[in-house]
């Protein structure tokens, strides 16, 4: 057991305090200094210079004007299904309340770090609900126009959630430097390819060439293995930024309060860049050199706009034993 995170806490002196879920969270976050990974300098030059001589040939295919823009998501989508990849990017995406609750939730947690009266789970997913609603985005419209049985349905499942969170993590100490829903973004090949991302939850900071962070993403319902890999590309869009990678990646699963750490290794950051090297090939292949989408069928075909015309799809469910 670690003795101590940020120098803040110890784990000994609160087993009173914090609950068995509160107690693991400390523990997976705690480091010591001095077993902290430190990196070279030139870590992020060495890493661009990579992703940029990989994608080269590709960056040549796209007319003047285009870029092309990576998420976590668009990442993990090409890499699936290329079929299912191309029937929701040509979809205009609809909020229903089971998407609109994440978004309810993360803004629940972002108001509670900096929350100064007594923490109630109701009224603070309603200040985060009439503070999203406000927004001229398209959540902001759904918000505005929705029925109240999907207001009361998306306001019982985000406190639900959000109630989790504050069962399993202890107060984010203003020393542990909490920011959440931070917006990460990293532009290469003369911004042709740009890599972004919002970070749910980041924690600590470097010091000199030692990582600090830790960069937490939450998630409702089972383990899938992109988590992992959506983690992984969070990790390679913050060094190139600041040039220091996070010492650590986790996936926080508040149904189950179980953390699943990785930590970041200059060989975790390599592989990264090849699977992003190889995304963008096939989404330049695809889009603006005509080459056919490739079926890859899957878990995901349950959620696939166009199951219903896929014959590959509905067998691999059916054999699977999946309820379609």
């Amino acid at each position: 057991m670690c003795d101590n995170y940020e120098g803040v806490w110890s784990v000994s002196d609160l087993e009173n305090e914090l609950n068995p879920a509160q107690l693991e969270v400390i523990e997976h976050l705690g480091a010591p200094l001095k077993d902290r990974p430190s990196f070279t300098s030139d870590l992020k030059k060495h890493l661009r210079s990579a992703l940029e001589t990989s994608v080269a040939h590709c960056i040549e295919e796209i007319p003047n004007g285009e870029s092309i823009f990576l998420s976590k998501h668009r990442l993990s989508q090409i890499h699936g299904c290329e079929e299912k990849f191309i029937a929701e990017e040509n979809d205009d995406f609809e909020w229903q309340v089971a998407t609109a609750r994440g978004t309810i939730v993360h803004k629940a947690i972002e108001l509670s770090v900096n929350w100064r009266k007594e923490i109630e789970p109701s009224v603070i997913v309603d200040e985060a609900v009439a503070r999203l609603e406000e927004d001229s985005n398209s959540l902001g419209h759904w918000l505005q126009g929705c029925s109240e049985i999907e207001r009361a349905e998306l306001r019982s499942i985000s406190v639900d959630t959000f109630t989790k969170f504050l069962e399993c993590w202890p107060a984010l100490k203003p020393s542990w430097r909490p920011v959440t829903e931070s917006r990460v973004r990293a532009d290469l090949c003369n911004d042709t390819l740009i890599l972004s991302g919002k970070v749910d939850l980041t924690l600590g900071v470097a010091e000199g060439n030692r990582a600090g962070k830790v960069i937490v993403d939450f998630k409702t319902g089972g383990f899938n293995a992109t988590h992992h890999e959506d983690l992984r590309y969070y990790a390679l869009v913050e060094t190139l930024r600041i040039g220091m990678p996070p010492r650590m990646i986790a996936s926080y699963y508040l149904d189950q309060a179980h953390f699943v750490p990785e930590k970041v290794t200059e060989e975790l950051l390599t592989a990264t860049v090849r699977r992003i090297a190889q995304g963008v090939e096939r989404i330049v292949e695809i889009t603006f050199m005509g080459e056919s989408p490739k079926l890859k069928p899957g878990p995901s075909c349950k959620w696939c706009l166009i199951l219903d015309d896929c014959d590959t799809g509905k067998k691999y469910l059916d054999e699977s034993g999946y309820d379609s």
